[in-house]
């Protein structure tokens, strides 16, 4: 299974759950490469906070061990590529992954930002999606404005023909009125009922939270 692993925005927890699936998988025996197509915000070699590096050490891969692209701005991926004069080639991009995916069971693809967020001028992670044949499992924060947002990811999903494997609501620091409430009013309007409220706890608790999310996958079983 190719899965893109998008968010209502940034900053929502994509990566926690990203590799919280990927350790998830992992623990269950199953083949797993996490990846980070493109990352911005990367000075220097790679580091420990990257999340494509974080991604490569939750499924223990040895390629690659980081984002595939790394611009240095920490801006929108097309923004970051014109500030630095390196053009993203999108079409060698999608090549080189669907390289590193080929023959592996499970493929996941953390994006940049919200799916709309422009890789280039012409190309966004939908466009990526639809280049793996890949679902999508979105990713927002239990807060207030969740609902507007993860609707509107869900529509361009739609529109794009992506099917969408499920949501991952992540709990946020300070809760509002909201909080608790989001998931049941996403599954209502969304009619999507694949919908789970995770705390953002630590890397040796997060196989077994977002364990249910791997019957979306195909009926894999939670981790021991």
């Amino acid at each position: 299974m190719r899965l893109l692993i998008t968010g209502t925005g940034s900053g929502v927890g994509k990566t926690w759950v990203a590799c919280a699936l990927a350790r998830a998988l992992r623990e269950s025996g199953r083949p797993a490469i996490a990846i980070k197509p493109v990352e911005t915000g990367c000075k220097g070699d790679p580091s420990d906070w990257e999340d494509g590096v974080r991604l490569a050490r939750a499924t223990g891969q040895s390629e690659p061990t980081h984002a595939i692209v790394r611009l240095p701005e920490g801006v929108s991926p097309v923004l970051a590529s014109d500030r630095a004069e390196a053009d993203i080639d999108f079409d060698g991009l999608v090549l080189k992954l669907e390289r590193l995916i080929d023959g592996v069971d499970y493929a996941l693809i953390e994006g940049v930002g919200g799916v709309l967020t422009p890789i280039t001028w012409e190309w966004n992670m939908t466009d990526v999606a639809r280049s793996l044949g890949a679902a999508a499992l979105v990713v927002g924060v239990d807060r207030q404005g969740t609902i507007n947002h993860t609707l509107l990811t869900l529509s361009v999903l739609e529109l794009a023909g992506i099917h969408c494997a499920g949501i991952v609501l992540t709990t946020a620091g300070a809760k509002d009125p909201s909080a608790g409430a989001n998931a049941a009013a996403i599954a209502r309007l969304s009619g999507i009922d694949r919908i789970l409220t995770l705390p953002r706890e630590g890397a040796e608790h997060a196989a077994r939270l977002i364990a249910p999310a791997l019957a979306w996958l195909g009926g894999i079983s939670a981790p021991a």
